[in-house]
């Protein structure tokens, strides 16, 4: 499961706000230049923060194989046809398309959450939504990114668990509803942890965060921000 990784790249040593302001610039020109030569060209942009992390491009796709049978089946129920030929390609073409766009944008978040640590994250949002709504979403993207890969851990120690009993025997809606309901059980005895714990913690609203600061290492991200933004509107 991706989650943030100490290291010495230069994804790691940028500000979250530059890296924040990356991936609305590359959303944006994704979203205005869906079409094979503007997504080739966003491939490489993608491939290149994605060096930039130090993260494989492989392992990043296996990471985000979750979302892939959703962006596998849009363009396919897209192309079905009720009569000949069955299967349009010109129907199919822009969902599939925009499904590549979307993967393209996940590779991007997945450099995010390798090289931020989650209260670099939830110092960049609180400056950029000051008050207590920033606070708030703030402290809900550290919970996110703090608890999201415990409970997939859960999920995938159950499963492992159901296969080392012989689960696989069992038909797949008797796995599913196990393995869910594990998840579940577990997923409330963690919820029930966590707020005891953030008792125990004394937990803060507005509690002392990292300070950020923008240095030179970070003009040729915000440089890349503002072409990838710009871009958008030629």
């Amino acid at each position: 499961m991706l989650r943030y990784e100490p290291g010495s790249s230069v994804g790691h040593a940028l500000d979250p706000r530059t890296k924040l302001a990356i991936q609305a610039g590359f959303a944006v020109a994704a979203f205005a230049h869906t079409t094979p030569r503007g997504l080739a060209v966003l491939t490489v942009v993608a491939l290149a923060i994605v060096g930039a992390a130090r993260l494989s491009p492989l392992s990043t796709l296996s990471d985000v194989r979750v979302a892939l049978p959703i962006l596998l089946v849009a363009p396919l129920l897209e192309g079905l046809t009720l009569g000949s030929p069955w299967f349009s390609i010109a129907e199919a073409r822009f969902p599939a398309l925009a499904s590549y766009r979307v993967l393209l944008i996940l590779f991007v978040s997945a450099a995010y959450v390798h090289t931020t640590p989650t209260r670099e994250s939830r110092a960049a949002v609180q400056w950029l939504v000051p008050g207590k709504p920033g606070q708030f979403l703030g402290m809900g993207v550290a919970f996110v990114f703090r608890f999201l890969p415990v409970l997939i851990d859960d999920l995938v120690r159950a499963r492992e668990a159901l296969h080392a009993r012989l689960g696989t025997e069992r038909p797949l809606t008797d796995r599913m509803q196990l393995v869910a309901t594990a998840g579940l059980r577990r997923a409330f005895a963690r919820s029930d942890a966590f707020s005891l714990a953030l008792q125990a913690r004394c937990f803060a609203w507005n509690p002392t965060l990292p300070r950020l600061t923008l240095g030179r290492r970070d003009a040729p991200g915000l440089v890349l921000a503002l072409g990838l933004a710009v871009s958008a509107l030629l």
